[in-house]
């Protein structure tokens, strides 16, 4: 099993849990833990946008609250890159492979402060952390590079092969490549509340990501449909 989908297995464990806990605070507005799951799409920033379309999948999150307005949550976010045809067209023109295909996903594990202002039936908040970014790419077959002389365009950075003086370096095969960086996030988000008992509020949330991943950076915005307590 995978780090990844072990991290997943502990983050739904939490939320699951912490849910038991809150069936026993139906009422309280002001509880103590909080959750979250919210469906984000996202829209790819350059350098990555000419290799994306956009973005979509899941974050999931649990925390503490210290106040009312004041508040930590760990997030975990998945989001399957639906790939252009500007990742694809130069490898498979420069390969004269036209059945090249490939994917993309980008995981994002972090820890954020919320500042949220909430009145009985709407709020808004600020919300802005940082952790560890983890983008992976796959073809659809091993690629090999060969020892023709190949122009290094950002697409094949893209993908993981590596250059030497403006050319992609020879004899290199690939099937999928990863890159893990530190990263930020910030963003805005408004709720308003579900229901006349429980505290449980359907929020939207716009919240920017960057990450310095090697060659290529991870920059996006990610617009988030979701519910929490």
């Amino acid at each position: 099993m995978t780090i990844i989908a072990k991290t997943l297995i502990g983050f739904i464990f939490i939320v699951l849990a912490c849910g038991a806990t809150f069936s026993q605070e139906e009422g309280d507005d002001n509880p103590r833990a909080n959750t979250n799951l919210g469906f984000p799409i996202s829209a790819h920033l350059n350098p990555m946008a000419p290799f994306t379309n956009f973005g979509m999948g899941f974050t999931a999150g649990a925390g503490y609250n210290f106040t009312r307005k004041h508040g930590l949550v760990g997030e975990f976010m998945w989001s399957h890159l639906f790939l252009s045809s500007s990742a694809l067209n130069p490898i498979r023109f420069a390969l004269q492979d036209p059945s090249v295909d490939g994917s993309g996903n980008l995981y994002a594990l972090t820890g954020n402060y919320r500042f949220e202002l909430r009145g009985k039936s709407l709020g808004v908040y600020f919300i802005g952390g940082g952790g560890l970014y983890h983008r992976a790419v796959s073809l659809s077959h091993k690629v090999t590079t060969g020892s023709t002389n190949i122009t290094c365009e950002p697409t094949f950075e893209w993908w993981g092969f590596s250059c030497t003086r403006g050319l992609v370096t020879s004899n290199q095969t690939i099937l999928r490549s990863s890159l893990s960086s530190l990263g930020v996030n910030a963003g805005i988000g408004f709720t308003t509340r579900v229901g006349e008992e429980a505290p449980y509020r359907v929020y939207v949330e716009s919240r920017y990501h960057y990450a310095p991943t090697k060659g290529i950076s991870t920059q996006m915005v990610d617009i988030t449909f979701g519910i929490r307590y």
